[in-house]
């Protein structure tokens, strides 16, 4: 998968002298955390986030009257806190380069550009959830398992072929961990029920460290703030 799968488009922009006040309101309008300044050829000169923004706001603790903090704000323009040192991705780019990238720098966004150094999308770290989400497949009724394998070895061909004849599919298997020599590997199966998957494995002697039937609680499901799952039997608490 590329960025190109993943990054949200269309991108919106701002400029360097769009005034303060303007690019946060833009930011809350559309709920973004970040905006890609451009030049007037539409071509990228640096990256305002909402903390820059609010860094660089006077402190209403200050002596300030209000229409002295007004005033202030008034001139005050992205071109004065944007950031021009910017790390970007292009749409060719592996998402997980781009994800290794934000890790690394420890930012929570990248503004993605073409050739030309014209912005054509932006990939944040919910983009990135979003394809952990999705690769995971963890829908209603799926089967989620952590195995443990001999470095090496993999799923046994009889394992796979006999989830198939009971109805079931393997859409997701990956290893995320190696210690050992023992690698820790994600799978999940749907059309099939968690006993009869936890059955196969014993009869091919992979060990299951473990596993749960996904509960029926929608992935993309807005739930109030406070509120508590109970993931295994998939209630709201």
């Amino acid at each position: 998968m590329f960025v190109r799968d993943c990054m949200s488009v269309p991108v919106v922009t701002i400029t360097a002298d769009t005034p303060f006040q303007t690019a946060l309101h833009t930011m809350q309008t559309h709920r973004f955390r970040r905006l890609p300044v451009v030049d007037k050829n539409g071509r990228l000169a640096g990256i305002v986030s909402e903390r820059d923004l609010l860094h660089a706001a006077p402190s209403p603790a200050s002596s300030l009257s209000v229409w002295e903090h007004n005033y202030l704000l008034s001139r005050l323009t992205v071109q004065q806190v944007m950031t021009r040192a910017i790390i970007i991705t292009t749409p060719d780019t592996p998402v997980e380069h781009a994800a290794s990238l934000m890790i690394a720098n420890k930012i929570g966004g990248l503004p993605v550009v073409d050739a030309r150094d014209q912005v054509v999308g932006m990939i944040t770290e919910t983009d990135i959830f979003r394809v952990f989400v999705e690769m995971l497949d963890g829908q209603e009724g799926s089967v989620r398992l952590t195995l443990e394998l001999p470095e090496g070895q993999g799923l046994p061909f009889e394992l796979i072929e006999s989830i198939s004849i009971l109805g079931g599919e393997l859409v997701s298997y990956g290893a995320f961990g190696h210690a050992h020599g023992v690698r820790r590997i994600l799978m999940v199966v749907k059309g099939i029920s968690l006993l009869d998957v936890q059955s196969l494995l014993r009869r091919h002697n992979v060990q299951v460290t473990s596993s749960v039937q996904m509960p029926g609680i929608a992935l993309y499901e807005k739930l109030p703030f406070g509120t508590r799952i109970d993931f295994l039997n998939g209630a709201l608490l």
